[in-house]
């Protein structure tokens, strides 16, 4: 599903943040990426949605060397991954509906398509009856449901989170790991970026330590792959 070969990036102040990282994720897998702050999270997560783009070296994800891709083409790329970011990146001005349904707008899918998939996708959260509610209005933990909900209205194949419970308590935190979680049951592919070790242990899942750019060891198996399949 996802395969860095030999990647480096390079930015322009002249930071390396991931040098000659080579990974292999599987499809239908669930994987955590570890490391101090820093390390290069954040950037190969970057980096696997195009919003960035490698110095030297090959990723490919699901099947496409990422290097093919052209400016043009990132927006149809991008529809095959759900991204979920620590700080929701929700418009506060908008409601939760107009928030999750803002992917299949730009797409140009039907309203009465969107209506229902808004609809499922809240309902895959826990959050189907706030609709009409903003942001603002909810708490930190629904707002980052709403960011997750988001994230899986176009039934991606693929899902990467940064830190998406950074800024929840443990209670919180592990209700929004489990809702991960529940999505790679059904066979998405699954890759958070975590200092939460704590947290991540409960899951028992591949856990890929980055130190320094590189992926420097790996803890845990990872299980089997499941069939890609998604229901919304």
């Amino acid at each position: 599903m996802i395969r860095f070969d030999h990647v480096w990036k390079r930015y322009p102040n002249g930071r390396e943040a991931l040098c000659d990282l080579s990974l292999d994720v599987e499809r239908g897998e669930m994987a955590f990426l570890t490391g101090h702050s820093g390390a290069g999270k954040s950037t190969l997560l970057k980096l696997i949605a195009l919003i960035e783009r490698p110095t030297r070296g090959t990723l490919v994800v699901n099947g496409q060397n990422t290097a093919t891709v052209t400016r043009s083409k990132i927006p149809a790329f991008r529809r095959q991954i759900g991204v979920v970011f620590q700080d929701h990146k929700l418009l506060m001005d908008r409601p939760v509906y107009d928030n999750v349904g803002l992917p299949l707008v730009i797409a140009g899918v039907p309203e009465k398509e969107i209506d229902k998939r808004v609809r499922a996708s809240l309902d895959q959260v826990g959050l189907l009856g706030r609709e009409r509610n903003r942001p603002i209005e909810l708490s930190t933990g629904e707002q980052q449901r709403v960011g997750i909900a988001r994230a899986i209205i176009g039934k991606p194949a693929l899902l990467i989170a940064d830190e998406p419970t950074g800024n929840l308590d443990p209670d919180l935190a592990v209700e929004i790991m489990n809702i991960f979680k529940r999505f790679n049951e059904v066979g998405v592919t699954v890759l958070i970026a975590s200092h939460d070790i704590h947290l991540i242990e409960r899951y028992g899942v591949r856990r890929v330590i980055i130190e320094g750019g590189r992926a420097v060891g790996a803890a845990d198996e990872a299980p089997p792959p499941l069939p890609s399949i998604v229901t919304a």
